[in-house]
Formats: structure tokens, sequence, C-alpha cells
């Protein structure tokens, strides 16, 4: 029989505000974590993008924060901006669909630090935001760090690693030593699994296996063409599919604004999006490619992390990722909530080698197609 939400130990006022949201079962990373969480164990969980892990957090949270108390009960650390305005908007959402009052803010780098020091002053139960700004805060003494009880890690495999775990584990080491730990990413190498087992006590260690490695939903497909010649293709690949909302993918953040215009220079809605843009960027990105202002976002995996755009229907490898697990990460825009999706890759006869690795790999097919009379076929 399956579970419910019921059988995790969730009160009805979080079921009835799931139902609000068209949400009635829970998915497995879920029926593992939420039992666990409210028991204040530590967690490792593993689940790909799309499974629900947001909601694997936050419901527990929600059950356990004591709304008559004004001092922030959870910290959730992400590495982007649009991670942290993507899990503030669903905290804002239980709590308005729930009747809940729990209360939260973002905190975010880049942003004013005046203006988040006036709403940590109304206490918020739970802060979201950078590693970096959260410790300046901590600093400070603008957040009060003995009152919290859970920290959070999303996407942790950015965060636990050697560019930034010096900063996390400073943020760790300033609250009280029982508080409880959750990490969660789509993937978790072995170092990420390291770090987060010298942070925890005894953690749990929650793995869902992925079914068929990525979506079914989604079409994989290639072409190829000389390096040279491979902004050339993208345009006409653009051209031939016409697509309502694609994101194109590179490696290095120095070729965003060569790409973008170019394609701009043919007519094409295009806009970059870096991984350190300013939050204006960001949210013009954003705003942009959701209204149909612009067609195509180009993207690093980094500035990557944490979008969340409905209805994007094709996603684009102009370069391929660097770490194989990328490729989930960025195949796994598309094809969402039951839509189809196509993951299309642009690479030179050398790099074909890599795509048949991600065949094995991931147990797809990726199929070669070329352009023909602004056809692909």
């Amino acid at each position: 029989m399956d579970k419910t939400f019921e059988d995790l130990g969730l009160d009805l006022k979080l079921i009835d505000g799931l139902r609000k949201q068209r949400i009635t079962v829970p998915t497995d990373i879920q029926i593992k974590v939420i039992p666990l969480a409210i028991e204040n164990k530590d967690i490792v969980a593993q689940s790909q993008t799309g499974t629900g892990k947001t909601l694997a957090y936050l419901l527990p949270l929600f059950k356990k924060i004591d709304i008559s108390k004004r001092e922030t009960q959870a910290i959730i650390l992400a590495p982007t901006h649009e991670l942290v305005m993507q899990i503030q908007n669903e905290i804002k959402l239980l709590n308005k669909d729930s009747g809940i009052e729990v209360t939260s803010t973002a905190i975010i780098g880049k942003a004013s630090i005046k203006r988040q020091i006036e709403r940590l002053k109304e206490k918020p139960h739970i802060i979201v935001g950078s590693t970096g700004r959260i410790l300046e805060l901590i600093k400070m003494r603008k957040i009060k760090a003995h009152t919290v009880k859970t920290i959070v890690f999303d996407e942790a495999d950015k965060l636990l690693d050697e560019n930034n775990i010096s900063e996390v584990k400073a943020v760790i080491k300033t609250t009280l030593k029982e508080r409880q730990l959750m990490v969660f990413s789509a993937t978790i190498n072995e170092d990420t699994l390291v770090h987060a087992k010298e942070l925890m006590s005894n953690p749990e260690i929650i793995k869902v296996e992925e079914k068929g490695a990525v979506n079914e939903d989604i079409f994989h497909i290639y072409l190829t063409c000389e390096r040279r010649e491979k902004i050339i293709l993208l345009r006409k690949v653009i051209a031939s599919i016409n697509p309502k909302r694609v994101i194109v993918f590179i490696n290095k953040n120095d070729q965003i604004q060569l790409i973008t215009s170019k394609l701009r220079y043919h007519k094409i809605k295009a806009f970059g999006l870096f991984g350190n843009a300013s939050k204006e960027d960001r949210k013009k990105a954003m705003q942009g490619i959701r209204s149909g202002k612009i067609q195509v976002l180009i993207s690093s995996d980094l500035a990557a992390r944490g979008l969340d755009i409905k209805g994007v229907t094709h996603i684009v490898n102009l370069d391929l990722p660097e770490d194989s697990k990328e490729y989930l990460h960025r195949s796994g825009r598309t094809g969402r909530a039951g839509e189809k999706g196509v993951c299309i890759s642009i690479v030179t006869d050398k790099e074909v080698s890599t795509l048949r690795r991600y065949e094995r790999e991931f147990g797809i097919k990726i199929n070669r197609k070329k352009i023909y009379k602004g056809v692909i076929s």
C-alpha cells in the first residue's frame, strides 16, 4: 500500500496546504526523509532533480518550528541566488496554503545588507541564503545562531566543495552542538559524503535510485560540426526548432556575452546569465524567459543551479559538461510535470565519444541528427 502524507506524520494543515498545490502523494525521497527529519536525525539525501527534495525538508521544518517563539530556528544554505529565491517562494506558498505562520527571509550577497538587517529585526523562523552573507551577519550579531535548531544544505555538492567548505564549517560552529544537519543534492560524490559525515552525528544516508537515470520524457540528440562553427550551428538549431523557451549551457563565463551578442545580431531574443550576475540581471532574466520576452537563456552550470523555469522545451549543450553528472542537471531543466523535452548537444567529432560514455553511464540513447534545408532530421 502506498504511503500517504498522513502516514509520514504531517499535520492536517500541511496536508491541506499541499492539496491546494495539487500535491496528494509523497515522492520516494519525501517518504524516506520526512519521518527521520521529524525525529531530528542528521540526514544525507541524494535524489535526482525534480523529485521533491525541497518539500522533503520544508515539510518537517514547518511541523517542528515553534511559531509562538520569535526567533530563528532554521537556516537553509544554497549556492546560488536563484535557488535561494526558489526556496523562499516555496516557503511563502506553503505558509499561505497551510495557514501555518512560519516566517522567513532571503539573505543573499550583493543585495543591500542594511535592508537585510532590517528584515532580521523581525526574527524570522527560517533564514534562506548564501553562506558568505549569512556568516557575515552572524559575525555582526544580526543573526542569533544559538537559537538555530536545524541547518539544511541544498545542492550540497557545491556547498561542501573545497571552495566553500570552510565558510560552511564556520556557520555550523556558531550554532549549538545538538542542532540537526540535513544535506540534500542530486549528486553526492565521495568527497561530499566524507565532508558531510565529518560535520554530522551518525547521519542517515538516503539514496533514491534514479529511475532510468534521466526522465524518460526527455529526447536526447546531438549534431556535429567544427569547434569554430558551434555558434553558427546553434543559430541554425534555434531557427529550425523555434523554441518557446530554451536554455543553452556553456562551461566558461567569459563566452556568455560573445554568444549572446551573436544571437542578438541575428534577431534572436537571447540573454546571458552569469554565475556572478547582479540581482537585477538575474531578476530580468527570470522574468524575461518566463514572460516570453527572452527566448534563449545562455547560462553556465553555476548560474543554472536553482533555475526553476516552467515550460522549458529544449536544453542545448554548446559545451559538454566537465562532470558527467552535470548532464543530468542540465537535461533535467526540461521535460518536467509530464511535458516532453529535448536535450541537444552540439559537439565536435572528437566529443562524440563523451556522449557514448553518457549513454553507457545513464542508460540513455543519444541520437545523431543533422540539419537539412532548415529542418533537423
